[in-house]
């Protein structure tokens, strides 16, 4: 069993503290950008967040291993092994979606700050056009 020592547990919270700044931190930026008149600027982190994530499942895809050799030496001789390590495309196809959909978690999470913060701003422009109308 492993126990987590004083300073260990120092660093791990550390750590966690950091990346809950971080995840609060990008939250508050994407509202603040979705709120603003331009609606493009809304748009930029989920752009990132999506573009992230294609560039794991591209790094996933192309580095998965199809081939390897294991060299070793006996008796003073090199021995070279090759192996070769055949997925099925089923299982392949099933990791990539299962790791485009986990990546593409903060993309949903930044959408929908997003919808909801032009919804209310839609909302907003549509009652200042009709006090306007009524005066």
């Amino acid at each position: 069993m492993y126990t987590i020592s004083g300073t260990n547990l120092v660093i791990l919270i550390i750590a966690l503290l950091f990346v809950l700044a971080v995840i609060i931190g990008t939250i508050i930026l994407q509202i603040h950008l979705s709120k603003k008149e331009n609606k493009w600027l809304g748009l930029i982190l989920p752009a990132l967040s999506l573009l992230l994530s294609l560039s794991v499942l591209l790094g996933f895809l192309l580095f998965t291993p199809v081939t390897g050799s294991i060299s070793t030496m006996v008796d003073g001789e090199i021995v070279t092994e090759t192996f070769h390590y055949r997925a099925d495309l089923s299982t392949v196809i099933i990791r990539a979606t299962m790791l485009f959909l986990l990546m593409n978690i903060p993309t949903a999470v930044n959408l929908i700050i997003y919808a909801a913060c032009r919804s209310k701003q839609r909302a907003k422009r549509a009652l200042d056009k009709m006090s306007v109308q009524d005066l």
